[in-house]
């Protein structure tokens, strides 16, 4: 069985989907980021160091793997669960652009959105991520004319990115190209991000 430690209105999102586009059972514990941390349960603490959300404990055939970061998180539940399908099999040359693209989000999208807010002088030779400009024109040219990001069907790497999309577009960080909403779009429509939003909801 699959526990979810998340916290509402968190990056935990990104996981109730992944869940359901796997569709395995899982079970739910709460954690009050914005509170008393000394309840924090001590299975919480073992599956996340930083005691940040959303983190998995994955119990099954008698071993247990515990995962955080929600890009390692997806990365986990696609190649045990949906491998070749939300995920190219390490063997594929898919594979390649696919990680690319799965952590673009936590590696470039997040800290470019801090450059942003913060107000930080663009260094795009010294910053890993480049600028926000670069990153915005890197997901742009991605985008142009394709479907998915990789290859010819959804991957974790579309969940991550549409997520990124939809956050930004939200808060008025970036407005969305016509394509851009598009492929946001499409992957919203998906079932298992319906359902993923109805159970978050409801756990709320």
């Amino acid at each position: 069985m699959i526990t979810l430690y998340y916290s509402p209105q968190t990056r935990s999102a990104r996981i109730f989907w992944m869940l359901e586009e796997i569709g395995q059972p899982y079970e739910l514990e709460a954690v009050d980021i914005r509170g008393d941390r000394s309840a924090d349960s001590a299975e919480f603490r073992a599956a996340s160091p930083l005691a940040k959300v959303p983190a998995i404990m994955d119990r099954t055939d008698g071993s247990t793997a515990r995962v955080a970061d929600s890009a390692a998180i997806c990365l986990y539940l696609a190649d045990r669960y949906a491998p070749g399908e939300l995920a190219p099999a390490a063997d594929d040359p898919a594979r390649g652009e696919f990680l690319t693209w799965l952590f673009y989000t936590p590696s470039v999208i997040e800290p470019a959105m801090a450059e942003k807010i913060a107000g930080i002088e663009p260094n795009p030779t010294s910053y890993a991520w480049g600028s926000w400009d670069r990153m915005r024109r890197g997901l742009s040219a991605r985008l142009d004319g394709r479907e998915w990001l990789v290859g010819d069907h959804f991957t974790a790497a579309d969940l991550m990115i549409s997520g990124s999309l939809q956050f930004m577009s939200s808060f008025g960080l970036m407005e969305l190209s016509p394509a851009m909403a598009a492929y946001r779009d499409r992957c919203f429509e998906r079932p298992a991000a319906i359902r993923a939003q109805e159970r978050e909801q409801a756990a709320s």
